[in-house]
């Protein structure tokens, strides 16, 4: 089942799911918009056409009452159209003779707006005495037989109102498809950027040495989950690919070692004949001195394999880092003399571990092996105590060339030798053997550039947080 997983808001809205949703959120608001406009357009002109409509009818109705009953027919239907309204009606009436003086409406003056294909659009000034307001009015005018003009229009006022209610219920609408969309965006890309977080923080745990580690897989069956179903059957293989090379070599190291016991041990029962002449010693010791790195090499690959399968059972036990520390110091004081370095030791605290002693002093002396062998002469190898964030830190610095950052990772394979350390004794082991015996320790390494040289850390677990 998929575990929870806690978003880091700054990477979530950096993410690219973010950006997409924010896109889909964008492009769906300009969708919603364009019909929203479509909407508010149209609905706004069948008002208006249907206003004009009504206009345009009541236009023709007047002409022909005027045509069959003269002025005073058409004078008597508007009077009574005009009783008949409200006062504050929508229906707008000017009869004006040819000498423009009014004869009957409901309006006192003719408008003074020029004329668009017959239209006239004007403010008209309410009869309400209480509330005086200036409306929108729009009316067409008309040419009678005889001179005389005739104006019909309406207050349109209220077809002002409606648009803007249109325009205020269209504007929520946008509003509330844009919050909606941002928040379905949101949850959904708060799901989707959970799941591959979940995929990262699985990936990083591999990365770190957690090789067992697999991509949860949920019983929906999603895409997610076939590709994580994918990636655990390739982390498989990987891992059986590793398991088997592991194998190979420790399988080697072990048939090898006895026979080069056997070899070693006859090289030296003949570097003690008594008829062997000087070369043929110093031939023999060579041989001998071969034998012994081979056999090295050997014990140091059968032992990273047993303690990174955990074969061996470490003596755990509460250990005085300080005192361990100078234990190994004064074991290698002796070749730093030689090489004129200043060695020494800062204890900032009293780190106390839980450790197998055997094993940890076997990880500090390869630190301090290293940082002597490759610290030149007069040089400075620092060791500092301390305990940071409730670990207890072992950290050693030394002013040798270092590890350029991008081969920082790879030192810690076996047999893997820098270009600054193929001149020099060794077998490429001394660093695996450390980050084996750290991983079983549950404790991290850390290197880091000291500018000049290399710092590396070693971050153990406090006993009294264990």
């Amino acid at each position: 089942m998929l575990g929870t997983c806690y978003v880091n808001q700054s990477n979530f809205l950096a993410s690219s799911t973010f950006r997409l949703a924010l896109l889909y959120v964008a492009l769906f608001t300009a969708s919603v918009l364009v019909l929203f406009s479509f909407i508010y357009w149209s609905s706004v002109r069948y008002m208006a056409d249907q206003s004009d409509a009504a206009i345009r009818t009541e236009i023709n109705t007047l002409a022909q009452k005027y045509e069959r009953r003269g002025l005073p027919g058409l004078r008597r239907l508007i009077s009574g159209r005009i009783s008949r309204q409200q006062p504050t009606g929508t229906s707008i009436y000017l009869l004006a003779d040819p000498l423009g003086r009014l004869v009957v409406g409901n309006i006192n003056r003719w408008p003074s707006v020029k004329s668009e294909d017959g239209w006239l659009n004007f403010n008209l000034e309410t009869q309400n005495p209480d509330r005086p307001n200036l409306h929108p009015a729009r009316a067409r005018q008309f040419q009678l037989t005889g001179g005389f003009r005739l104006l019909v229009g309406q207050d349109i006022q209220e077809l002002k109102v409606a648009r803007l209610r249109v325009i205020t219920a269209l504007g929520w609408g946008v509003v509330l498809t844009l919050v909606l969309g941002l928040a379905g965006g949101f949850f959904m890309s708060r799901r989707m950027l959970a799941r591959i977080d979940i995929i990262n923080d699985t990936s990083q745990r591999i990365m770190a040495g957690e090789l067992d580690r697999r991509v949860p897989v949920s019983p929906r069956g999603d895409e997610f989950d076939r590709l994580s179903g994918n990636l655990n059957r390739m982390l498989d293989q990987i891992q059986e690919l590793m398991d088997s090379i592991r194998q190979v070599s420790d399988n080697i190291a072990h048939d090898l070692k006895t026979p080069l016991s056997r070899l070693r041990q006859r090289l030296e029962s003949l570097s003690v004949h008594e008829g062997a002449n000087y070369a043929q010693n110093d031939a023999l010791e060579q041989a001998i001195d071969e034998a012994d790195r081979l056999l090295g090499l050997f014990n140091g690959l059968l032992r990273i394999a047993r303690i990174e399968s955990e074969s061996i059972n470490p003596s755990l036990q509460r250990l005085n880092l300080d005192q361990l520390t100078r234990d190994v110091v004064e074991l290698y004081e002796p070749l730093s003399e030689e090489k004129h370095q200043k060695l020494g030791v800062r204890t900032t605290t009293l780190p106390i571990v839980h450790a197998d002693r055997d094993m940890l002093f076997q990880a500090l002396a390869n630190l301090l092996d290293n940082a002597v062998k490759y610290t030149p002469i007069g040089g400075i190898i620092d060791i500092h105590l301390l305990t940071r964030d409730g670990k207890a830190v072992f950290s050693i610095c030394d002013s040798g060339p270092g590890i350029a950052p991008a081969e920082r990772d790879k030192v810690f394979q076996r047999f893997y030798r820098s270009d600054a350390s193929r001149s020099s004794t060794g077998n490429g082991l001394g660093l695996s053997l450390v980050q084996a015996i750290t991983h079983l320790h549950g404790a991290q390494i850390t290197l880091r550039g000291n500018d000049p040289g290399l710092c590396i850390d070693l971050a153990f677990p406090a006993a009294d947080s264990r």
